[in-house]
């Protein structure tokens, strides 16, 4: 047997250990890269702020819409409800999935309507938590939702952002259906914006017609299937339908903020997790925070209440002439 050159064996070593360092790392995907940034749990400011900046007609709008709010609210008598005092809303769900966990199934999705209904309505269980300072401000808002129809669609989009391509069967989305009477709920899987990972948002009224609606990560939709605890209880829908039904955040994206509320109390800044009760902001007076709104960021489990103030100012847009007065004609 002939014998291999010690100095040949000692160049395959050299060659064959440089290709392993110059090995390419195996790549990141964008599903995995979502799921190590930082949580947000709303970008509906953030979206918002990007259409103004963008389109100075929708500026000119959301600035028609507060007059007309600020007009609706001296006179209440101009909302438009049904019968019983409610407002009812047809709801499409548009489930836009990748794998059979993200397709998530009939009764995840009824799970978020009736968690809907009984957060606007009062009728959430764990409304008996608001703390006595706040129980005369719990309000019942009376909006109903009824499930109209659900769209699925398979898509091999790993995670989405907050350009609206769920939104459009051109950009692997699914179009709005009649938006101008139906909240249309898009559910996808990861999403990433500004370098967070986020849970959802929506369109505030006064934008297109065509991305109306709320978008919300699969597993923080509803309270059965594939939810995500802290997030777990159908809260973020709860937060963003807000949003589309024209509420701000509770400290009015800004330090000591103005939600353009007057019985929410002014907030530093947004809370998480679950704060203790007596839990203050530095703002003028020294105010006990409301971090059980909806409209704060806590977790599903500690947010349980909109006030009157926030009542009147949804239900602002069903009156004659608001954005949704469709919808309670």
């Amino acid at each position: 047997m002939k014998k291999t050159p010690l100095g040949l064996l000692a160049f395959l070593f050299f060659v064959v250990s440089c290709q392993k360092s110059q090995a390419p790392k195996e790549a990141v995907t964008e599903e995995e890269e979502v799921a190590t940034l930082p949580t947000q749990r709303c970008a509906s400011q953030e979206v918002l702020e990007e259409q103004l900046a963008k389109n100075p007609t929708f500026r000119q709008r959301r600035a028609d819409i507060e007059l007309h709010t600020q007009k609706v609210l001296k006179n209440k008598s101009q909302y438009r409800l049904l019968a019983d005092g409610t407002v009812e809303i047809p709801v499409v769900v548009h489930v836009i999935y990748r794998t059979a966990t993200e397709n998530i199934s009939d009764a995840q999705i009824q799970s978020q309507i009736d968690v809907l209904n009984e957060d606007f309505n009062m009728g959430n269980k764990d409304s008996v938590k608001v703390p006595s300072h706040f129980a005369g401000l719990n309000s019942n808002i009376g909006v109903r939702f009824v499930l109209k129809q659900t769209i699925r669609k398979s898509s091999t989009k790993r995670s989405w952002s907050t350009n609206d391509d769920m939104k459009f069967a051109s950009s692997g989305g699914s179009n709005a259906v009649d938006p101008a009477n139906n909240l249309n709920l898009w559910v996808v899987n990861k999403m990433s914006a500004y370098g967070q990972s986020i849970l959802g948002y929506a369109q505030f009224p006064g934008g297109p017609l065509a991305s109306d609606g709320v978008v919300i990560g699969y597993n923080y939709f509803g309270r059965v299937g594939a939810v995500s605890s802290p997030y777990n209880l159908g809260r973020t829908a709860t937060h963003e339908v807000g949003h589309w039904l024209n509420l701000n955040h509770i400290w009015g994206d800004a330090t000591c903020g103005n939600d353009n509320v007057a019985d929410t109390p002014p907030h530093n800044t947004s809370n998480g997790g679950c704060p203790a009760v007596d839990h203050r902001s530095t703002c003028a007076g020294t105010p006990l925070e409301m971090w059980m709104n909806y409209m704060d960021y806590t977790y599903d489990q500690c947010m349980y209440m909109f006030t009157h103030g926030q009542r009147d100012r949804m239900r602002a847009v069903f009156a004659a002439g608001g954005f949704r007065a469709a919808m309670a004609q």
